[in-house]
């Protein structure tokens, strides 16, 4: 057969793991069948088969990529390559459909994925956003409504998480001056991990499901329909890709940084992928045990959250919020990252305050460990705890207040200039602005008493992921699309997302919020018209829908731009960041000469600066093709 022929569908990973997750299942489904009839029981109970077929999915998805046949030949003994390499006959769009080592083809994979289940987490919001314009039943039954509204907040959460993997994967390597991560086969497995537990949460809405909000607090998740199991098993699979990426992400940044770069000339983003990286790694763990529990319980009859069977609610509560409070620090620490990295390219001016900015991204992790218990003031857990969890949630703005000082100091007589990377900066930060100013009336607990479970927590959490992620991500991809791609993004369709994007969230955030100190609870699919919020909620819908439609001409302008738009110079931005020293797109081995850092990071401004030698010897062959390679032995 010839090369053409054996290239064919079922040589893209993507397609030949989709049909071993449905084998898998299958089988999965099978042994469990068997096995319950062997013991005498009747061969078919749905929720038991379609948990074992689902984990059998998972590891049949995952050997059917190919990203574990590396390991699979290590493990019988073969000879593999230091620096594995993907399937050379791959090419264009099946090399991104596929299983690559490579940080930059996998930082691309996790973004693409992030957008796509971020567009599709915007459907399910505009879907039940639609309902809420008016009051009554109009066409969403309050179970679909509720699984529609869980299934918005959790696949969204994932799409961030996806985000904060894209950018991480992308970039630290470059900043650093690394040609890929510490480990890249455990790189692409963390990957390629997300797309069942992607498929799983999605297939929720095919298997009855769930109306917990994305919580899934028990009780009510312990007697949920089955789609909650499939949810909790979305959401453990992508956690433990969070895990795994944090663990490289940490080795990385440790390990492979360049000569001469010592933690204080890191770049500020990178300072941020690690303090993200720690929080990922050490606090994951909670939410997936917390999800295991219940798990357990609805299959064997455990009794962790029962209580009439001796278990504890609150209890769930506390594991649970222990992750999911840090893990709004791993959304917004990436996003202040960019906002920091960004701000003295587009002012022409240093970075003010860099190590106080940099030490303030540990501060915001170490203090978002002692803060989950301010989501637990309405619970019913110790009263004594709540003054200790107000303090230390108050806490958390002093180093939140570092950044923002910095930000503003930066921009004070600033040379700046207002392209659109820069236009999502300055929304990101009066966003951001909103979500801080909102937020200690929730870590309050007098305030909090009646702001709790009130569409005010839901303005101020949009707030925050969008001030603190969304419009962070946005100004990285229009920042770092000519790099990517090595053409320049329409600047006027850019600058149209942006003005659509920014007043319509407004609305929209400052809409909730009023509908919540008016009387509006979250998470129902009706209200009471005397409330006379109907005007409110319309205005919040059609804001919803203009958000859409920006994002829509964001994607329009990438995806055109990618393909015809204008050639991309060297350096568009006169960044001093060293993956702007290098062409675009970048290499695929990204420094095939050492570099060495001489200077500082964000010296804009300073007559005679260096921040980067580009030539210097390297310490190290690179994985290279054989001409690099012997350059670089005869340079050792």
């Amino acid at each position: 057969m010839s090369d053409r022929g054996r290239a064919g569908v079922f040589s893209i990973g993507l397609f030949r793991g989709l049909l071993g997750l449905v084998i898998g299942v299958v089988v999965g489904m099978g042994v469990v069948s068997l096995a319950r009839l062997l013991s005498g029981l009747p061969a078919w109970k749905p929720e038991p088969a379609w948990v074992v077929g689902a984990v059998f999915g998972a590891a049949g998805f995952m050997l059917a990529t190919g990203v574990l046949n590396d390991w699979w030949r290590w493990a019988k003994g073969e000879e593999t390559s230091e620096h594995p390499q993907a399937d050379p006959r791959l090419k264009g769009w099946a090399k991104y459909l596929s299983v690559s080592y490579d940080h930059k083809v996998i930082g691309i994979q996790y973004g693409f994925t992030s957008l796509l289940i971020f567009s599709l987490a915007g459907l399910f919001a505009l879907t039940f956003r639609t309902e809420l314009a008016q009051p009554g039943v109009q066409f969403l039954q309050l179970q679909d409504f509720n699984t529609l509204m869980s299934l918005h907040g959790i696949v969204m959460i994932g799409a961030i998480l996806l985000g904060v993997g894209a950018m991480s994967n992308y970039l630290v390597p470059l900043m650093i001056g690394a040609n890929d991560m510490a480990f890249p086969r455990l790189n692409a497995f963390a990957y390629w991990i997300n797309v069942p537990g992607i498929v799983f949460l999605v297939s929720t809405l095919f298997l009855g499901g769930f109306d917990t909000g994305w919580t899934g607090y028990p009780p009510l998740s312990a007697r949920a329909p089955l789609g909650m199991q499939m949810f909790f098993l979305g959401v453990y699979f992508i956690g433990l890709s969070s895990i795994l990426g944090s663990l490289n992400v940490i080795a990385t940044i440790v390990n492979l940084r360049a000569r001469g770069m010592t933690y204080f000339r890191m770049p500020i983003f990178v300072w941020t992928a690690f303090a993200t990286a720690i929080i990922g790694l050490t606090a994951t763990q909670l939410i997936g045990l917390s999800f295991q529990l219940v798990m357990f319980e609805r299959l064997f009859g455990m009794g962790f959250f029962e209580p009439s069977l001796g278990g504890d609610p609150i209890l769930f509560q506390h594991l649970f919020w222990f992750y999911s409070h840090p893990a709004v620090y791993v959304f917004v620490l990436t996003g202040l990252g960019v906002i920091s990295e960004l701000l003295p390219v587009f002012a022409r001016k240093p970075l003010f305050g860099y190590k106080w900015v940099a030490l303030s991204s540990f501060g915001i992790a170490l203090v978002g460990f002692l803060v989950w218990a301010h989501h637990m003031f309405t619970s019913g857990m110790a009263p004594y705890l709540r003054v200790p969890f107000m303090y230390s949630t108050l806490l958390v703005a002093v180093p939140t207040g570092v950044k923002f000082f910095s930000w503003v100091a930066t921009i004070w007589e600033g040379k700046l200039s207002f392209e659109t990377p820069m236009l999502f900066v300055l929304g990101a930060v009066s966003i951001f602005l909103l979500g801080g100013l909102s937020g200690p009336p929730n870590g309050v607990v007098s305030t909090d008493l009646h702001l709790q479970d009130t569409y005010w927590i839901v303005g101020h959490f949009h707030a925050t992921m969008f001030g603190g992620y969304v419009f962070p991500f946005f100004a990285a991809i229009y920042y770092w699309f000519p790099k990517i791609t090595g053409r320049m993004y329409n600047e006027k369709l850019g600058k149209l997302h942006f003005y659509l994007m920014l007043p319509a969230f407004y609305v929209q955030s400052l809409g909730q919020m009023q509908v919540g100190l008016l009387g509006m609870r979250r998470r129902i699919g009706d209200y009471d018209p005397a409330l006379g919020i109907q005007f409110s909620h319309l205005l919040i819908t059609i804001a919803g829908f203009v958000i859409g439609v920006s994002v829509l001409i964001a994607f329009y302008n990438l995806a055109r731009s990618a393909r015809w738009g204008e050639v991309a110079v060297a350096n568009p931005w006169r960044s001093r960041s060293p993956e702007w020293q290098l062409t675009s797109p970048v290499p695929e081995h990204n420094y095939a000469e050492g570099i060495e850092v001489v200077g500082e990071p964000y010296d804009y401004g300073l007559e005679g600066s260096v921040y980067v030698n580009m030539h210097a010897t390297p310490t190290e062959a690179p994985p290279a093709p054989p001409a690099v390679g012997q350059a670089a032995a005869a340079a050792d």
